[in-house]
């Protein structure tokens, strides 16, 4: 397998004044007031489901593969969204709560929805000031859908949104100066520590247990939470492989130190983020056919494809059980 790795305000139609650059989100329903008990009201499914999926492309090899459910977690939190946000949502403490991402972020999404159904203001700062000037994708539609509002910024502004400087002045512009801000992916050391509990869960069930990466945060936690001598492995679903170093950073930042062991395998992004190919469309087809698994296609096919290339190359040492984490659903 060769993977390929300030304008003026104008009218809404609702009538209301609204920037270019802020998404107007009038008629979108009103959600519920946030309740005491928090996330907790929202039952998920935990500890998510962990499954054997029996596969030739493995067993050929004296390999097993699992599937840890993190997909089930939530109908509309799916997967590490629901681990890296809950303590987020926490420490927000019922203020609106700003993050970031790019057109296609899952995490906007699910920052979104956990919004609209725990009653807390959230606003989503999206990579492209060129996007405001175009139609809403599926998955921005279902930001704005649950109430989000979205702030385009260019591309130089996003790059630095983690400067002092520059963040204030986000915050500033769509005065939310005092809302509790979720860095892009939602990777921060509360994301990081309740990614730990995944790694708890499957305990000593897997040998290799394989994640998908964007931001690293639930690489970093899951290996934490892994038992002695289990390894976690990260897929890149981005070039550049910068995520070793933000990884380990994540790690300190959230326990002081390196914790497990982990690796990443940066072959397998067909190109980079929010891209595929025929190649991996039809993988993901198949996939689905021989699992009945509905496979999100831009993380967790990646993710999955990685594996079964690993396996064909002999990767895993015979009698080696691997666990494939489904962190994502496709969208509806």
């Amino acid at each position: 397998m060769n993977p390929a790795r300030a304008r003026s305000g104008h009218v809404s139609d609702n009538g209301r004044m609204t920037s270019p650059d802020v998404q107007d989100t009038a008629g979108a329903p009103e959600p519920p007031a946030a309740g005491a008990a928090g996330a907790a009201v929202l039952r998920p499914r935990l500890p998510s489901p962990l499954l054997e999926a029996g596969d030739e492309r493995f067993a050929r090899h004296g390999v097993r593969l699992l599937l840890k459910r993190d997909d089930l977690i939530h109908p509309e939190l799916v997967g590490n969204k629901w681990r890296k946000l809950t303590p987020n949502l926490e420490a927000a403490a019922g203020r609106t709560v700003v993050t970031f991402g790019g057109a296609y972020s899952n995490h906007l999404r699910a920052t979104a929805a956990a919004g609209r159904l725990l009653g807390i203001p959230t606003l989503g700062v999206v990579r492209g000031q060129e996007l405001a000037e175009r139609p809403l994708n599926p998955s921005l539609a279902r930001c704005a859908a649950d109430g989000m509002r979205l702030r385009f910024v260019d591309r130089r502004t996003y790059r630095a949104k983690a400067e002092p400087e520059t963040l204030a002045g986000i915050l500033r512009a769509v005065d939310a100066e005092d809302a509790y801000v979720v860095p892009e992916g939602g990777s921060n050391s509360p994301a990081v520590r309740g990614c730990q509990e995944l790694g708890r869960e499957l305990g000593d069930a897997a040998d290799v247990v394989a994640v998908a990466c964007g931001t690293g945060g639930t690489l970093a936690g899951l290996a934490a939470g892994l038992a002695p001598g289990r390894r976690a492995l990260g897929i890149p679903v981005l070039k550049g492989g910068f995520l070793d170093a933000d990884v380990l950073a994540l790690q300190r930042a959230a326990f002081g130190a390196r914790r497990g062991l982990w690796s990443l395998d940066d072959r397998f992004h067909f190109g980079g983020y929010a891209r595929t190919t025929p190649e991996l469309d039809a993988f993901a087809e198949d996939f689905e056919d021989r699992h009945g698994l509905p496979v999100e296609r831009l993380y967790v096919a990646k993710m999955l494809y990685g594996l079964v290339a690993l396996a064909e190359e002999g990767a895993f040492p015979h009698g080696t059980t691997v666990a494939a984490v489904i962190t994502a659903a496709p969208l509806p």
